[in-house]
């Protein structure tokens, strides 16, 4: 079940010009202080009210807020001998009206100065001025947005600059910047990508798509999702309204129709939710709405009844495709933005090709577009994809893999030629596009002089990419230390090139066995000495030198199993030249120690 939230920001070129224009003023300490309220009262005394009634303008179950006169319906509820009196009531200073501003214009002609303004928003104080901005079309200034104090004042989008200067002396005029509004949506999409859903695109000019199916159960539903992104908004100084449907043509109307600023539409109600929404909601050109308007229809579900061939025919194929997109009978796809945007050359060929040699030296030039790419944006590669587009339609694909972030093109012509022939260009390949789906950065390295005598590593990385490619990623990798006294613990793999901690300074067999195996026919003095003969895998071996023992305690702390265990190891030459690394479990002295069992563990060079 499809779900997709649709984000409304009626007023963001005005508010994104409020917020560059918002000074940085200083932080007041006495307005960060703590505020506390005065304790409440539960047993106000006798004395507060006086048994003989009376309104007392002193009293403490008078007194509101401070700055607050009582309410009329508060007045109007008590006794009547509890009422003040019309003396007392004259105490109390109320603002009122300018007598003359609030009289209304004769003769129809406006008034020197505008009627007094009560702006329907949440933040008036931010308006001190009304704003408009301004964009040139063909011979004219046209208003392209307003705030809300410009709104109830009259001017309106679309009409001449002229026009709204002549309504509003003191209006405060600026040029419209779509490019700048546009680039916003777009970073509030990508925030939306990173946070919200993965999907979300931009719904010009003053919105966005988000497609939350799957994901509003992360933030607790899709009321508290709603929630959350309205008072992340907010923050910013936007104001928003946001609805949430099952197609991207219901929500869009909700959002910016539908009069609330949360709307959350159950599944297949669309058809019923927009019926009496106003045609603009369907995003239809504007002659369409003056056409229909002279039909008669002003409501979407005037548009339900009608045929579908004299709908066609009056108001065009567009409306009535956004009405079946906004009733969810034809698919409305939303093309997400893409918060990053992969490095990638392409090459269209004049002829198809079919030879290797043809082949390679189309690499070579992609790999010269795509490095060029790479370095205006100091990233290296780390993973390209080659994709051969055949003239049979079939797709032949091929990826290559580097250790270490690189923009060297000769060493990535070098591995994409070792595998070239693992492509099967059918009946001729006819386009190429190389890209590079995981980069990282790569800065400039400052390169040592050579007056100075410091020696530096060879840099091993191109020698690991080519065994890599042709023995494949699995067969390299390094040996590592690890802080453990049992020898099969002692050592992990890592990463070919990843930096290696010390050796301890007990020496180790080059092979060490991946389990010890047991061997049989052993003769060995008890408990300091060495064995004499052994048996390991059906051949019997004769020692003609050995060095031990070394001990080793069992790791008691990770294994009740190991509190008393023992491991003596000893270094043996056999008469044949094999050296080997044996132990024997126990101590020779203490049972508990261990079964005086022999093992062997690895073999040195």
């Amino acid at each position: 079940m499809t779900r997709v939230a649709s984000l409304y920001l009626p007023q963001l070129p005005i508010e994104r010009l409020r917020r560059l224009e918002r000074p940085s003023a200083p932080l007041d300490a006495a307005a960060l202080a703590p505020r506390f309220l005065p304790p409440i009262d539960d047993d106000p005394g006798a004395c507060s009210v006086p048994r003989g009634g009376g309104w007392r303008p002193g009293a403490r179950w008078a007194q509101g807020a401070p700055g607050t006169a009582p309410a009329q319906a508060d007045i109007d509820a008590l006794p009547a001998h509890q009422r003040p009196t019309m003396r007392e009531m004259g105490r109390r200073s109320e603002s009122a009206d300018h007598p003359f501003r609030a009289m209304a214009p004769d003769d129809g002609m406006p008034s020197c100065e505008p009627s007094p303004v009560r702006v329907a928003h949440s933040h008036p104080s931010r308006w001190t001025k009304p704003v408009v901005l301004i964009a040139r079309s063909g011979q004219r200034d046209v208003v392209t947005a307003t705030c809300p104090a410009a709104l109830e004042l009259g001017l309106r989008p679309g009409m001449a600059a002229a026009h709204a200067r002549a309504l509003v002396s003191d209006l405060d005029v600026h040029d419209a910047d779509r490019a700048a509004d546009a680039a916003w949506l777009e970073r509030l999409s990508l925030h939306a990508v990173r946070h919200w859903t993965p999907t979300a695109s931009t719904c010009d000019p003053d919105g966005l798509w988000l497609d939350v199916t799957g994901t509003t159960h992360l933030f607790g539903g899709e009321a508290r999702f709603c929630r959350r992104v309205l008072r992340f908004l907010q923050r910013l100084g936007f104001t928003a309204s946001i609805a949430i449907a099952g197609t991207p043509g219901a929500a869009h109307a909700l959002a910016r129709f539908g009069g609330h600023a949360v709307t959350l539409l159950p599944p297949r109600a669309e058809a019923l939710a927009i019926a009496d929404l106003p045609l603009a909601a369907l995003r239809i050109p504007a002659d369409t709405l003056a056409t229909a308007s002279r039909f008669g229809l002003e409501r979407i579900a005037d548009l339900y009844a009608m045929p579908r061939g004299p709908l066609a025919k009056r108001l065009g194929l567009k409306t009535v495709e956004r009405l079946d997109q906004a009733r969810g009978l034809v698919a409305e796809p939303i093309v997400p933005v893409v918060p990053f945007e992969a490095p990638r050359a392409e090459r269209r060929l004049l002829e198809p090709i079919v030879t290797a040699e043809a082949i390679n030296q189309v690499i070579v030039d992609l790999l010269a577009d795509l490095v060029h790419d790479l370095q205006g944006r100091r990233l290296g590669l780390r993973t390209a994809v080659l994709t051969c587009q055949r003239v049979d339609g079939l797709a032949q694909r091929m990826a290559v893999g580097t250790a270490r972030a690189t923009r060297d093109a000769r060493h990535l012509a070098r591995m994409f030629a070792m595998r070239v022939e693992r492509i099967d260009p059918g009946l001729g390949i006819e386009k190429m596009q190389l890209a590079a789906p995981r980069v990282e950065d790569l800065q400039p390295v400052a390169i040592a002089s050579g007056l100075l005598d410091i020696a530096h590593a060879p840099d091993i990385a191109p020698l690991v990419d080519q065994l890599a490619g042709r023995a494949g990623d699995a067969a390299l990798f390094r040996v590592s230390a690890v802080e453990s006294d049992v020898p099969e613990r002692a050592v992990r793999r890592t990463a070919p090139l990843a930096t290696t901690s010390g050796w301890p300074a007990w020496r180790r067999p080059v092979r060490l066995l991946q389990r010890p195996e047991s061997l049989t026919s052993v003769v060995a003095l008890l408990p300091d000495h060495a064995p004499r003969r052994f048996s390991w895998r059906g051949t019997a071996y004769r020692v003609t030198a050995g060095e031990g023992p070394e001990r080793v305690h069992g790791e008691w702390w990770s294994s009740a199993s190991e509190m008393w265990a023992v491991r003596d190891y000893f270094m043996v030459e056999t008469a044949g030249g094999e050296r080997f690394w044996l132990f024997r479990r126990g101590d020779g002295i203490d049972a508990p120690t261990g079964d005086l069992s022999w093992y062997l563990h690895g073999v040195f060079g």
